[in-house]
């Protein structure tokens, strides 16, 4: 009904304006009130369960709806309310007659959690062959026949990153074109739909804008100054052009990238966003990418806080924690050297001591958490007794916890 009542709005408004051609579309968004795009809080998505370099397509070709929807829960739980997702032309060429009933299902269950979703539909043969464009269209029609009328469809990405690598010239020249007359497409057979173009840098943004109803920009800068400096950028041209802005992906950890940073930047900036990404994709970006494990556990809990809007305080007033403040450092350290000095010493003692000090570095942040210490402790735990293992645990627990001590003569416990 709602679409229904949309169309009929827009059919009345061509007809008394009699305009025709997408520079004068109304949107099926009103990007100056409730939908206002600086409120966006998004994510890429890939199922954690698929292999690179398929994961693309085979997140649509073995199409798991049970996995889906675990994961849009998790999603939900911090609040997300955009999806971006690849959906590339080898799928419709694989997968052709299965493919609208998963694309609705995914909208569907998308919408229900109050989540928009942002196809990436990439490109095709007709990319290098433009006498292929024919394919093009054929695509765009099938993509818009699947989902067009589904409530969850929030934007069109044409194509991802067209500007990457910037060289060589002839190849970006290519893709532009093509980013061209996929909006051209898009906007005429979909009138009611924004088109953004997923750019990868602040100056294609702007060569491209007049082909996308939503601007958006990529940033993976290493400094707040150039992340500042690139939103700034961003803002003042959107301003200038009247169209509103996101950035479709933000967040790496091997590109000195931090998402408390980057997200923290945007949000002070009122910029929409989507972090790359939502899983952690085990053959793919999850060494560097991602917020949940399959199961729903997390590597970095600090990335669930930023996304909800809580970060690290990092000014001058920090209160430093002081773990020794009840004697628990000393005292572990004073157990630990008592152990290894023990010619009866048990596997267990030894576990506890081992698992005291893990959790006093951890909690007191003492410790990198890229292999945190109680997964060391308790990867002892699960395997075979192993005495001389567990000896280098403590020692190396030990002599990390050892320039914390406040009381290294008394312990009050």
């Amino acid at each position: 009904m709602k679409n229904l009542v949309l169309k009929s709005f827009i059919f009345s408004i061509l007809i008394m304006t009699g305009c025709s051609g997408y520079e004068n579309k109304i949107s099926r968004f009103d990007f100056t009130g409730a939908r206002d795009p600086s409120l966006i809080r998004g994510f890429n998505y890939t199922p954690a369960n698929v292999a690179a370099p398929r994961h693309h397509i085979d997140c649509w070709v073995k199409y798991d709806s049970a996995t889906i929807e675990f994961d849009l829960d998790l999603a939900k739980s911090l609040d997300l309310n955009q999806v971006r997702v690849f959906v590339p032309f080898a799928v419709y060429t694989e997968d052709k007659e299965a493919l609208p009933a998963k694309l609705r299902h995914f909208v569907r269950e998308c919408h229900k959690r109050g989540i928009g979703v942002m196809p990436v539909v990439g490109s095709g043969p007709w990319l290098r062959d433009t006498t292929q464009r024919n394919l093009g269209r054929e695509w765009i029609q099938f993509l818009v026949d699947a989902i067009s009328e589904e409530p969850g469809l929030a934007f069109w990405d044409v194509m991802n990153e067209p500007d990457w690598p910037p060289t060589p010239e002839e190849r970006v020249l290519r893709n532009f074109e093509n980013c061209k007359f996929m909006s051209k497409t898009f906007h005429e057979i979909d009138p009611q739909t924004p088109v953004t173009i997923g750019m990868a840098f602040v100056d294609g943004m702007i060569e491209l804008a007049d082909y996308a109803d939503v601007l958006q920009f990529h940033d993976y800068m290493q400094t707040r100054d150039q992340i500042r400096n690139n939103i700034t950028r961003a803002k003042e041209f959107a301003a200038k052009v009247n169209k509103p802005l996101i950035n479709g992906e933000i967040g790496c950890i091997a590109r000195a990238n931090p998402y408390d940073i980057t997200l923290q930047e945007h949000m002070n900036a009122k910029v929409g966003w989507y972090i790359w990404e939502l899983m952690i994709v085990r053959s793919g970006w999850g060494t560097v990418h991602g917020v949940f494990y399959e199961d729903g556990s997390v590597r970095d809990p600090s990335v669930a806080a930023a996304v909800m809007g809580f970060f690290r305080k990092r000014t001058a007033d920090i209160l430093p924690s002081n773990p020794d403040q009840e004697g628990w450092v000393t005292r572990v350290i004073d157990q630990g050297n008592k152990w290894l000095e023990d010619p009866e010493r048990t596997w267990n003692d030894g576990l506890v001591i081992a698992e005291t000090a893990a959790h006093l570095l951890e909690a007191g942040e003492l410790s990198a958490m890229r292999t945190p210490p109680t997964w060391q402790v308790e990867m002892l735990r699960q395997g075979e007794v192993n005495m001389n293992s567990l000896k280098e645990i403590i020692i190396k627990f030990r002599d990390q916890l050892e320039p914390y001590k406040i009381n290294p003569s008394k312990s009050p416990l």
